[in-house]
C-alpha cells in the first residue's frame, strides 16, 4: 500500500482550510468534497454530493455488494476542522508540511488523517476490482465540528437511504495503552451525550455612570457563570468504566481509587494540573463548561450602557441514562436561587450512546489489529466528546471509532493535539490506519 497517497491527500485536505466556526456560512466543506470526488473519479464508482447549500456538500461513494442480504459497511470521515489561533503554532496550521515524518496542520488529528486514509483504502479496493458481499460506502461528511446540522443530521433527515449502513467505522480510536508486551488498543464504542444550553439573563438597561443598585444583567450572568463553574456533581460509573480503568496501565492502588465512587473525587483533586485528571473526571461526571457570552441581540455591548440581556453558552456533556430532566435538575442544583433569573434554551439534546461489541465488525477489528500487533487486545471505550456516530446509532447502526496508530505515539500528547496548537500526525500511523481499513473490509466483506 502506497502510504504516500495518504500523506499527499491529507496535505491537500488540510490546505483547503474548511474551517467550521459554528456559523452556517462557515465550513466550505465542498472544497474537500470536490477533492475527494476527483481523487475517487474515473473508476465507475457511484458518487453523489448532498447538502443544504452548495458550499456545504457531503460526498457519498459506493461499491455495490454482491449479496443484498449481507451487512453493509460505511467508512465515514468528516471534512471540516475547528478554528485555529495561528499565533500559537510553530508552523503554518494550513501548510500541510511534512517534517521529520509528521504531517502538520489543523485537522491532521481531528480527523482528516482518517478521512484521507479511508479514501485511499476505498480507491485501492476499487482499483483492485474488489467486490464486497454487502455495500461498501465512503462518506465524507460536513459539519461534524459544530453539531452536524449541515452534515450528518441533515443527511439523516433528508437522504437517509444514501448513507444507511449496518456497520460504521469513524473517529476516534486506535491508540495503544497498557504493557508493551500485551498492549490494549482502544476502540470507541460509545460517547457521552451532548446537551448544549443557552442561558439568557435579563436586567434593566441604564447609564453606566449611575450603577448604584442597578439591575445589571452582566453582573447576574457573572454570578451564574461562577456557580456553574463551582458546581460539583456526584460521580457516576458507566458500564465501560471498569474496563477503561483496568486498561490504563496504572498501579492497583490507583485503580482502587478510581473505582470507588466515595474516593474518586478526592483522588482527582490531588492530581497535578495539567494532567490526566480532567479526562478522568469527564469520564465519570456530567460536565458543564460556560464557553461563550454575549448580548444575544444585534445591539452591541457598550462601555457606558448597563446591559439588559446577556446570553451564556454552556457545553453540557451527559452520562448514559441522563436526559433533559436530569440536565435541568443539575442546573437547578448548581444555580440555586439564581435559577429563577435564567431562561434556559435547548441548543442540542443528544443522549449518550453505546454500540454493542458482540458483532462481526468487532471480531474483524480484533483479527486485523492482530496482524501488525499479534499480542494487542482491542478494548471498548466510551469517549467524552461527541462524533457523528451518535446519529448513526440513533438510526440503528453499530458504530465504532477506530484507527490504528503507532505504539510510539503517546496518548496524552496525542490528546492535547485535538483542537490544540501544533496538531500533527506521524506517517507510520497513516500507514497502519490505511492498512487497517483495507484489512477490515476484506475480512468482513470479502
Amino acid at each position: 500500500m502506497n502510504t504516500g497517497q495518504t500523506v499527499e491527500l491529507l496535505q491537500t485536505l488540510i490546505r483547503n482550510r474548511c474551517v467550521n466556526d459554528g456559523t452556517a456560512a462557515s465550513g466550505f466543506e465542498t472544497r474537500n468534497a470536490d477533492v475527494l470526488r476527483q481523487y475517487l473519479g474515473g473508476r465507475g464508482l457511484e458518487m453523489q454530493s448532498f447538502g443544504p447549500t452548495p458550499e456545504r456538500q457531503s460526498l457519498v461513494a459506493r461499491i455495490e455488494g454482491s449479496d443484498p442480504n449481507a451487512p453493509s459497511l460505511c467508512l465515514m470521515g468528516h471534512t471540516d476542522v475547528v478554528p485555529v489561533n495561528e499565533a500559537g503554532w510553530a508552523r503554518d496550521p494550513f501548510g500541510g508540511e511534512l517534517v521529520d515524518g509528521e504531517v502538520w496542520g489543523r485537522g491532521a488529528v481531528d480527523m482528516l488523517n482518517l478521512t484521507a486514509s479511508m479514501a485511499v483504502a476505498f480507491r485501492h479496493l476499487a482499483d483492485s476490482g474488489f467486490r464486497p458481499k454487502g455495500d461498501l460506502i465512503f462518506f465524507a461528511v460536513a459539519d461534524e465540528e459544530s453539531g452536524s446540522a449541515h452534515g450528518m443530521q441533515w443527511m439523516a433527515d433528508h437522504q437517509r437511504d444514501a448513507i444507511m449502513a449496518d456497520f460504521v467505522l469513524t473517529e476516534n480510536g486506535g491508540l495503544h495503552s497498557g504493557p508493551k508486551e500485551q498492549p490494549y488498543v482502544g476502540i470507541n464504542v460509545g460517547e457521552k451525550g451532548v446537551a448544549w444550553r443557552r442561558l439568557r439573563v435579563h436586567g434593566t438597561p441604564g447609564h453606566g455612570s449611575t450603577p448604584f443598585k442597578a439591575d445589571n444583567a452582566l453582573l447576574t450572568a457573572a454570578a451564574v457563570v461562577q456557580r456553574i463553574g463551582e458546581y460539583r456533581p456526584s460521580p457516576r460509573f458507566h458500564e465501560l468504566w471498569r474496563t477503561n480503568v483496568e486498561t490504563l496501565g496504572v498501579p492497583a492502588d490507583v485503580q482502587r481509587e478510581l473505582l470507588d465512587p466515595g474516593r474518586i473525587d478526592a483522588f482527582l483533586d490531588s492530581l497535578p494540573v495539567p494532567g490526566p485528571g480532567a479526562h478522568l473526571h469527564a469520564c465519570t461526571h456530567t460536565t458543564f463548561s460556560c464557553n461563550t457570552i454575549g448580548t444575544g441581540s444585534h445591539t452591541p455591548m457598550k462601555t457606558n450602557v448597563i446591559p439588559d440581556s446577556i446570553e451564556i453558552g454552556v457545553d453540557v456533556r451527559t452520562l448514559p441514562g441522563e436526559g433533559p430532566a436530569e440536565v435541568d435538575a443539575h442546573l437547578r442544583a448548581a444555580l440555586g436561587d439564581l435559577y429563577e433569573r435564567v431562561q434556559v434554551e435547548v441548543v442540542m439534546n443528544d443522549p449518550a450512546s453505546i454500540s454493542r461489541t458482540d458483532t462481526a465488525l468487532w471480531d474483524s477489528l480484533s483479527r486485523c489489529i492482530a496482524k501488525p500487533f499479534p499480542t494487542a487486545r482491542p478494548t471498548p471505550q466510551l469517549i467524552v466528546g461527541f462524533t457523528d456516530s451518535r446519529i448513526y446509532r440513533q438510526m440503528g447502526a453499530v458504530a465504532y471509532g477506530a484507527g490504528l496508530f503507532s505504539p510510539d505515539l503517546d496518548p496524552a500528547d496525542f490528546g492535547r493535539r485535538f483542537h490544540g496548537h501544533d496538531e500533527r500526525i506521524d506517517v507510520e500511523s497513516l500507514r497502519l490506519t490505511t492498512n487497517l481499513w483495507l484489512d477490515v473490509v476484506r475480512d468482513l466483506m470479502g
